[in-house]
């Protein structure tokens, strides 16, 4: 039996709510009008809005501080390309985190405040796409010969940073999200 990815679902002006397992399950001490029980899937709350005293999962606290979502203002970026002799480096500013990974980890490839700001040859491949597949929001993706690399088969996890955000991999699903163009949907 193949293992379903898990699926991570936004709640309007609450939580990120998290689905392990899809298939329904049968809920103890409920059932319909009929007598008949009820099943659901099971999932687990996480804290979007920041201010859970149980962080990282949701207490309701979204409901008493009015926290509001509006995703339908994001603008679509578009990915560059910056072509080294053997690796060709994509990068979409509009989907990046900015969560440093890149000028942290390998700051002769990724130059902050510098232009261009990516140089392919400053690295072996090997060591650029280590570090791409470390990029937490997916706007880092690479091509050798021609060929589009975003996808990498990594295991399905979630990690909760300290103080910060989600930092999810391994292509969970997330239904009714609209990915930018080119960009990893594994991160």
């Amino acid at each position: 039996m193949s293992r379903k990815n898990p699926k991570i679902v936004f709640i309007p002006n609450g939580p990120i709510y998290l689905i392990n397992d899809p298939d329904p399950r049968r809920v103890e001490n409920l059932v319909n009008s009929k007598g008949e029980p009820l099943e659901t899937v099971s999932g687990v709350s996480l804290c979007r809005c920041g201010v859970s005293e149980n962080k990282p999962f949701c207490d309701g606290t979204h409901s008493a501080i009015g926290f509001r979502t509006d995703e339908s203002s994001r603008e679509k970026g578009k990915t560059k390309s910056f072509v080294g002799s053997k690796i060709t480096v994509h990068d979409n500013r509009k989907s990046c985190s900015h969560a440093a990974e890149c000028v942290n980890s390998l700051s002769t490839v990724f130059r902050k405040n510098e232009r261009p700001w990516i140089v392919p040859d400053a690295a072996s491949p090997q060591e650029i796409i280590k570090l791409i597949k470390k990029c937490p929001s997916g706007a880092l993706s690479y091509s050798i010969n021609g060929e589009r690399n975003t996808d990498y088969n990594q295991r399905p996890e979630i990690t909760v940073s300290k103080n910060g955000p989600l930092m999810v991999k391994g292509g969970i699903e997330l239904p009714g999200v609209d990915f930018e163009d080119e960009i990893s949907k594994e991160h």
